[in-house]
């Protein structure tokens, strides 16, 4: 399990137990970000919200800071995990699941602020036309909802609402939040804040993707 791996798996252990293990460190970019941006794919870097943007947001200032290591171009499958639960919750720990394999570009940050105890993240991903990103949003509202309905659906997934292109999950205190606007599927998740801090986040992201 590579380094960004075993805190991302932290990370989502605490998304669904209440994992109080904080990382310190600074927070690094991903080696394996791609060296251009495809002709005609949205450059999902210019989607993401900024470390201060996220703290005036969240109300965390400095106090809130990138997890080191949990800032990249690439997703992140935790195979270890995404083993032990159902196949249709396998998104909670495998984000190729989450958003397909047929990304055009990708970037996910996640988000620490130890004192409150809470944990906050951004991430988009780009596909190559409309059809492509329906067709992830699709797949993952289905795996979303079968999870729901099954043995461990009240604890991995919780409430599901699900809309012609929106999908938020509620286990516990924590919550999962997807948007697809054209050709871009947005994620956002976070952990002890009031559901007015993911929405301003979601609504930040989704002004800036190109399209009606």
């Amino acid at each position: 399990m590579t380094v960004r791996a075993g805190l991302t798996c932290c990370a989502v252990l605490w998304l669904l137990t209440g994992c109080t293990q904080w990382v310190g460190g600074s927070a690094l970019r991903a080696a394996s970000e791609p060296p251009f941006h495809p002709p005609g794919i949205v450059n999902v870097d210019q989607l993401m919200l900024t470390q201060a943007q996220m703290q005036a947001i969240t109300g965390g200032g400095p106090d809130l800071t990138i997890i080191p290591t949990m800032d990249g171009t690439s997703p992140v499958d935790i195979e270890q995990l995404a083993e032990s639960v159902p196949r249709d919750c396998r998104f909670l720990f495998a984000e190729t699941d989450t958003f397909g394999r047929d990304i055009e570009d990708f970037h996910k940050t996640s988000f620490q602020h130890p004192q409150r105890r809470a944990l906050i993240s951004e991430g988009a991903a780009a596909y190559r036309d409309d059809t492509t990103a329906r067709q992830a949003f699709n797949t993952l509202a289905g795996a979303v909802n079968r999870c729901a309905d099954g043995s461990m659906g009240s604890y991995l997934v919780g409430e599901v609402d699900t809309g012609a292109d929106t999908l938020r999950t509620r286990p516990g205190r924590c919550g999962r939040d997807y948007r697809l606007k054209a050709s871009v599927l947005v994620e956002v998740t976070f952990c002890t804040y009031p559901e007015s801090v993911p929405e301003i986040v979601m609504a930040n992201i989704v002004g800036k993707i190109p399209g009606d």
